[in-house]
């Protein structure tokens, strides 16, 4: 049987993520949830958030929250650049939240078969952001899984 093709080319059996930098590392977000990405612009802090939450701003009359995924995933702070960009996410309840990024670089198609869930033992808070190891030519990028990154661990 042949494989269909979908309207971009890909076949259907194919993911499609945006492929973003932090650092010298490569994160995969899953393209379903891109509503758009757009460059940094000014935020407006929000008192007592958390502390990577670094404030909100009005896309399209939207007030939308800003995260930086860096300091969510415990790494040095952001250093804002031209390449930085704000990607917003839109969730399933139709809300939305943005994640700055140091530098957005592809779309890629990563075939489901080629994804491999973390067989290593990783500090649990960090390893809950893993979706999966996705394989690009020679090179690795961590998937993430966006309702584990946006997702508040309560504590009493």
């Amino acid at each position: 049987m042949e494989e269909m093709m979908n309207v971009l080319g890909t076949t259907v059996d194919e993911m499609q993520y945006i492929v973003v930098k932090l650092g010298d590392e490569k994160y995969g977000i899953d393209i379903s949830y891109v509503d758009n990405i757009v460059r940094m612009q000014r935020m407006t802090r929000v008192p007592k958030s958390q502390p990577y939450f670094v404030g909100v701003i009005n896309l399209r009359g939207e007030v939308v929250p800003i995260m930086s995924l860096r300091k969510r995933f415990g790494l040095e702070d952001d250093v804002y650049g031209g390449a930085t960009r704000i990607i917003i996410i839109r969730l399933e309840d139709q809300s939305m939240i943005g994640f700055i990024v140091d530098e957005v670089q592809e779309v890629v198609n990563l075939d489901p078969r080629t994804i491999e869930k973390p067989a290593f033992k990783l500090d649990e808070e960090n390893a809950s952001f893993l979706a999966g190891i996705g394989k690009q030519r020679e090179e690795l990028i961590s998937l993430l899984d966006i309702n584990a990154v946006i997702e508040e661990k309560k504590e009493i």
